[in-house]
């Protein structure tokens, strides 16, 4: 019985591409009573391995949180395995905003003591007595009374692109770090105001909506489905968005549009961007927004260190990387006095800029090889060519985890040292590049 994956993630996207086949992301989260988390957690990996399903998926004794693509045409396989589960039967699915085929790239499902890290002690209060929940309309008719104060239960990496107008944005990198701050603040507002909770799902808003009750609110409402239904509702009830910017999400895309409104600067050079990127060098990966000129005259990484690191040979890398405890001491998210446009806390209701519209044309490509080297004074990758061809003049696609998609003409190259016109399996070749390359780098040709 195969409960775990057998592919990487590189091989995994590869496989993607080629089938054509289109995925949808969505999620879901359930609170319910599981006897046995482990066995509940190794049946649902069975199934839907089976099912090609893709994603991030906590079990816990309370219940599951699931953030998940799998192809379109499962769907509804999937859904009749989620109706044979009383609890998860009929189950509303947030489908996402803007779709992408690469969003998950493997199967996990953990179990954990909880589906999300509210640092709450669930047997002092009643979890089952929550806020008022409200759908897109009503949140919005809620907003416009000068009663009401709105909070944002989710963390400053993720406001910072996003949030409703007038929302109290907590500076926090947590879930249960918010909790203690809001109450702190809204202490004299219990009898009077109406609480008014989101995040990007609901998932937080369930827990945190009883835990304000139980502290004596006396008028707690929340978003239902979060942000992600509320979108949905908006479009399909031709309502006016409350919501300006980008819904940051925890998957490959780590964001989809909601408004063309850019609410947020490059944290590098301070031009209007929310496009959240990793840095590069895999001892540090801080989350950070990046423009595209940053991108590229830093190749991806957040600082002159990292940088500098990157330039090493993969096995240096990996040297200087050993023996170090990595946890929350490196992956912060965002928080760096390397990034000098960096804001949190209270944010800013009015766009600085207008993001173009997306043109999504689908480009035909077939994978001919894999990334091997760079060498960062010559400004040349070196590619090693598995199946097909390639040759000068060939338009190309260089694709991976953190260069992202790259696309240009061959030009001209060396095969196995030499130059040469035409590349076939087995060849070494190298060529030109603004950008550098990496091993988890896939090289596709592009189809006429």
């Amino acid at each position: 019985m195969q409960l775990y994956n057998t592919l990487s993630a590189e091989e995994r996207a590869a496989l993607i591409e080629e089938s054509g086949k289109q995925r949808l992301t969505l999620s879901f989260y359930a609170y319910a009573h599981i006897e046995d988390p482990k066995a509940f957690r190794d049946s649902l990996f069975v199934t839907w391995n089976k099912l090609d399903v893709l994603g991030r998926i906590y079990v816990a004794t309370e219940g599951i949180n699931a953030q998940l693509s799998l192809p379109a045409d499962n769907f509804y396989a999937f859904k009749d395995h989620l109706d044979t589960i009383p609890f998860l039967k009929d189950i509303r699915l947030n489908v996402a905003v803007e779709q992408d085929d690469l969003s998950f790239l493997k199967l996990t499902i953990k179990v954990r003591n909880k589906i999300v890290a509210d640092g709450l002690d669930d047997a002092t209060f009643d979890v089952t007595n929550k806020g008022v929940h409200l759908g897109a309309k009503d949140f919005n008719q809620m907003l416009e009374d000068p009663n009401t104060i709105v909070v944002d239960f989710r963390n400053h990496y993720e406001s910072e692109v996003g949030h409703f107008k007038g929302a109290i944005t907590p500076d926090v990198e947590t879930f249960r770090e918010s909790l203690p701050i809001i109450e702190e603040q809204l202490q004299d507002y219990k009898e009077d105001k109406n609480l008014l909770m989101y995040c990007t799902g609901g998932i937080r808003c369930e827990k945190a909506s009883a835990f304000f009750r139980h502290k004596g609110f006396k008028n707690v409402y929340q978003l239902e489905g979060g942000i992600i239904e509320y979108t949905r509702q908006v479009k399909a009830e031709n309502l006016e968005s409350k919501f300006i910017g980008k819904n940051f999400v925890f998957d490959g895309r780590l964001g989809e549009r909601i408004t063309d409104d850019i609410i947020s600067q490059c944290h590098q050079c301070g031009k209007p961007c929310d496009n959240h990127t990793n840095c590069a060098n895999e001892a540090c990966h801080l989350l950070f927004i990046q423009c595209d000129d940053c991108k590229a005259s830093m190749q991806n990484t957040c600082s002159t260190e990292c940088l500098e690191v990157i330039q090493l040979p993969v096995e240096e890398q990996k040297a200087l990387r050993r023996g170090v405890n990595k946890g929350n001491m490196i992956f912060k998210k965002g928080k760096s006095d390397k990034l000098s446009f960096k804001k949190s806390g209270e944010l800013p209701d009015v766009a600085i800029a207008t993001a173009p519209k997306p043109v999504r044309a689908r480009i035909r490509k077939t994978l001919i090889g894999k990334g091997e080297h760079y060498y960062p004074k010559a400004g040349v990758g070196q590619f090693t060519i598995e199946q097909g061809e390639l040759k000068a003049g060939d338009k190309i696609i260089i694709s991976g985890p953190t260069t992202g998609e790259q696309q240009l003409t061959v030009e001209s190259m060396r095969i196995n040292g030499n130059e040469g016109a035409t590349a076939t399996a087995g060849d070494k070749v190298t060529f030109n590049l603004p950008f550098r390359v990496r091993l988890s780098d896939k090289l596709y040709r592009v189809l006429q």
